[in-house]
């Protein structure tokens, strides 16, 4: 019986959310009949090694944000030596560097929303480009810290209101249609849209029940949704992921045919929970939640 650690919680504005997650895999995992144990990651490292220890056969990555998903965890379980899922470092790092994964997609050809990196107190000082646009943390997931800045709203960032570091991520507002794509082994699931009832696709809309309509398949013209589903694909391998992935795209219908459809980011640990869209979508398509976490723990490696 192949012995899995599930790693969970962590330090990051994502701990919740990852818990929840790490804590729906660790019971899928058992009901597969592996020997599956949780491990509650805290800022002790050592502590943190010392329960790997017997090493497991491999680790389900569970953790989200910042330390679980940057690159810096797959350092650690590439130098013990131990399988774990999703994306390798390098990928992990990219992905979670928005700016430099923008460069990434550039040049493999995948359109994005221009994006500038800023000091924090450059921002402060007026808006760096026309209205609406978007401010965003560089190295945050599930939408932590994302505001969107229309004409007549208030200065969009004082100095001191903003705890995610120096560096402010800003892009232009893609109006339209909110999307989202999974991409399993290399391949595209599903391509399902995000209607919350109020409001934006923001973090409360994603984890909290009732909050947002999701429409699977989504209901766009046939070359949209083929469009929308190559580019999650072509991310998905630019990045150099593995297992898998969740591409989050924008659609504005006011342009013609395919020219509205832009890539706004790649989570390489994509939520695990019950209102989580890489379950949903694997569901569409015809596989179960023991099923998925089970063929996540079976493509575990270590990419040394």
């Amino acid at each position: 019986m192949k012995r899995v650690a599930v790693l969970m919680g962590g330090k990051s504005a994502e701990r919740d959310v990852s818990l929840t997650s790490g804590r729906a895999c660790l019971a899928a995992l058992r009901q597969a009949g592996y020997d599956a144990y949780a491990v509650e990651v805290g800022a002790d490292i050592g502590a943190l090694m010392t329960v790997l220890k017997p090493a497991p056969d491999a680790v389900f990555n569970a953790l989200h944000g910042s330390d679980g998903e940057d690159g810096r965890m797959q350092g650690l379980l590439e130098l013990l030596g131990i399988p774990y899922t999703h994306s390798g470092l390098l990928a992990s790092a990219l992905a979670m560097d928005k700016a430099m994964a923008k460069r990434v997609f550039a040049a493999a050809g995948i359109r994005c929303p221009d994006g500038r990196l800023m000091e924090r107190s450059t921002l402060a000082a007026g808006d760096p480009m026309p209205r609406p646009f978007v401010i965003k943390p560089n190295d945050e997931g599930s939408s932590v810290g994302v505001r969107i800045v229309f004409e007549g709203d208030n200065a969009p960032l004082l100095a001191k209101d903003w705890p995610y570091g120096e560096s402010v991520l800003v892009e232009p507002y893609i109006p339209g249609h909110e999307l989202t794509v999974a991409v399993m082994d290399g391949e595209p699931l599903a391509v399902t849209e995000l209607k919350p009832h109020q409001g934006f696709y923001v973090y409360t809309a994603k984890y909290t029940e009732g909050k947002t309509e999701h429409l699977i398949p989504a209901p766009l013209p046939r070359a949209v949704y083929d469009a929308a589903l190559a580019m999650g694909r072509d991310a998905h391998r630019a990045l150099g992921c593995r297992g898998v992935s969740r591409a989050d795209l924008r659609w504005d219908d006011s342009r013609p045919g395919t020219d509205g459809l832009y890539l706004l980011e790649v989570n390489t640990q994509p939520g695990m929970t019950p209102l989580s869209l890489v379950p949903e979508q694997a569901a569409y398509s015809g596989i179960g939640f023991t099923a998925l976490v089970g063929w996540m723990v079976e493509h575990a490696r270590c990419d040394g």
